[in-house]
């Protein structure tokens, strides 16, 4: 390749002398020879000039146009007949940028020689560059006209005619080139384009089938001719195409993706099915058609059955793509859509260690995380997470959360403030997240910041049941505002009335304020529940209300089961042993 640049240079030189030493003869026999300013004979003088010319193309050689320019100026100045002259300072002028100088003299070197194809040449191809386009349209036709077999020259016209939007013409110049040399892909891709362009869809379609009828053989003429049926709503005339290419070769995963793609848009569930089984299994194609037919597919899904056979070819399609994020997002999804949450979190793992950069995967992961109780993994995930995406506020919520849950409280309150300037978008997030501040401050015991923070809460929220709950518990606690948490643990209750926790919060309130009647009615209703949220905590309560009310034994047998039960508080023992109530 390095060695074309200087076969050109050596062609003009060649054409420099030659044009130099034919302008000495014709001087000669007319005898307008002339002694020269520095008294050299005329052969001196061509040879001078010869030197200047090759001393210019060294210039440009060492891409030093600026310093060429001067040698081609004076070079034509002597010799105003020079036609490979102005060409040089053609091909100057345009490397200085100066192009619209460089259209006057290669118009100059073509005046002077309109049957040198390379001035021809460069004054079209300048023409064309300055988006003249009917003057360059009829040097190329020069050009076309004195090499009929020269294929390139029929290629720029047409190009030409195309950018002149005389697409007429240019399919005719195409036409004349195919008479030359027969039909070929790439200019009968063109006339399809300006057929299309045309809104002449049959006349687009009869191109592509030429190329079929040329060679029989070839399968992706016939995807072809599909994707244009289809391109343009003709989708079930691209069947048969189709299942041609299929009989050719039935491997051919384009032609089972695009019938499959039809089948699915006519609402034929079974070949659609069959023909992604054949697409799915095949290695050989990428995964990006797969999603894309398979998405689709999902969406027409409606029994059971239907979901699990696209769980089935979403396995397929992880399995034969491993590395492809897409392909184990996708398999996630259907997971989900069957309930399968610990394999799905997996999956988005996965994903996200393929290609971190998809926000949507860091979120469901999360989110899973947090459902499946995976403090340790929402805490990994959420920092890898915020390294791709350190301004999401979602992201330092799950973030600050997953401290919470790990009792890091200083880490959580720095995460969650964070999340709380970032997540201005989301203004519906901002109440959780001044709930699980108010719990972290209140795990560093400090209450007034705590408290504040479950106001904010209530404030955007006032019926927020996480707020209501912890709030009013830890205020029965602490003993304090005590008014403040009846009436937050009523509110819970009327709004849940069949939680155990909620109900065992309002008891607890209850036992505060000494009103032990009523506290062990709510305790009784939570136990009756059933539910597995009746915990240890709410046993050891219920026994506790029960010494008050005098029932000794009973609330000893109550706290011996609270014992096997666990999540009880450290005086459970104490009571135990001494038969009494202990409390802090």
């Amino acid at each position: 390749m390095r060695t074309r640049p200087f076969k050109i240079f050596f062609l003009i030189g060649f054409l420099l002398v030659i044009h130099a030493r034919h302008t000495a003869s014709a001087q000669d026999k007319t005898g307008s020879e002339q002694t020269q300013p520095d008294s050299l004979t005329v052969p001196d003088q061509h040879l001078k000039d010869e030197s200047m010319a090759i001393e210019g193309m060294k210039f440009l050689m060492r891409d030093e146009p600026a310093k060429a320019l001067p040698i081609f100026e004076k070079l034509i100045e002597k010799t105003p007949n020079n036609a490979a002259g102005y060409y040089m300072l053609a091909r100057t002028l345009l490397k200085l940028d100066r192009t619209d100088d460089a259209v006057v003299a290669s118009r100059k070197a073509y005046d002077l020689d309109k049957n040198n194809i390379y001035y021809t040449q460069q004054l079209g191809e300048l023409l064309a560059k300055k988006r003249k386009y009917a003057e360059a349209a009829q040097i190329y036709q020069a050009l076309v006209a004195k090499s009929p077999d020269n294929i390139q020259y029929g290629i720029e016209l047409a190009a030409i005619y195309v950018f002149n939007d005389q697409y007429d013409k240019a399919i005719v110049t195409y036409d004349n080139l195919e008479k030359s040399i027969g039909v070929t892909e790439e200019i009968t891709h063109q006339k399809q384009q300006l057929y299309l362009r045309q809104n002449k869809l049959d006349k687009a379609l009869a191109e592509a089938k030429k190329l079929i009828t040329a060679e029989p053989g070839e399968v992706s003429y016939r995807i072809e001719l599909a994707e244009m049926l289809i391109a343009n709503d003709r989708t079930n005339e691209a069947i048969i195409p189709l299942e041609e290419a299929l009989k050719i070769n039935p491997d051919e995963a384009q032609a089972h993706v695009l019938l499959a793609d039809i089948y699915r848009k006519n609402g034929d569930i079974e070949k659609c099915n069959r023909e992604l089984k054949l697409v799915f299994a095949n290695p050989n194609l990428e995964a990006e058609p797969k999603i894309r037919v398979l998405s689709g597919y999902v969406k027409m899904l409606k029994t059971e059955a239907e979901f699990q056979d696209a769980v089935v070819l979403a396995k397929q399609l992880a399995d034969t793509h491993p590395k492809d994020s897409k392909a184990s997002i996708i398999y996630a999804d259907q997971l989900m859509r069957i309930g399968k949450k610990a394999e799905a979190r997996d999956l988005y793992a996965k994903a996200a260690r393929l290609d971190g950069s998809t926000f949507e995967v860091w979120g469901a992961l999360l989110q899973l995380d947090g459902e499946l109780n995976q403090v340790d993994s929402m805490l990994v995930h959420s920092e890898l997470a915020l390294e791709v995406f350190p301004n999401q506020g979602l992201l330092w919520y799950s973030n600050g959360t997953a401290h919470l849950m790990k009792k890091d409280y200083n880490k959580a309150i720095s995460s969650l403030e964070e999340s709380l300037k970032l997540i201005t978008d989301k203004p519906d997030m901002i109440p959780y997240i001044h709930a699980q501040l108010g719990d972290a401050f209140n795990g560093l015991g400090n209450h007034e910041k705590s408290d504040a923070a479950y106001e904010l809460a209530l404030k955007e929220n006032p019926d927020n049941d996480h707020v209501l709950n912890n709030y009013s518990y830890f205020l029965s606690l602490r003993k304090e505002k005590m008014d403040r948490a009846l009436k937050m643990s009523e509110k819970l209750v009327q709004m849940h009335a069949d939680n155990p926790t909620y109900l065992d919060t309002h008891a607890w309130v209850l036992y505060i304020l000494k009103d032990y009647k009523k506290a062990k009615t709510y305790l009784e209703k939570a136990i009756s529940t059933e539910s597995t949220q009746v915990s240890g905590t709410i046993i050891e309560h219920y026994g506790d209300v029960l010494f008050k009310l005098g029932e000794r034994d009973n609330a000893v047998t109550q706290w011996k089961k609270a014992k096997k039960m666990g999540e009880t508080t450290e005086l459970l023992d104490k009571k135990i042993a001494t038969g009494a109530l202990h409390e802090q």
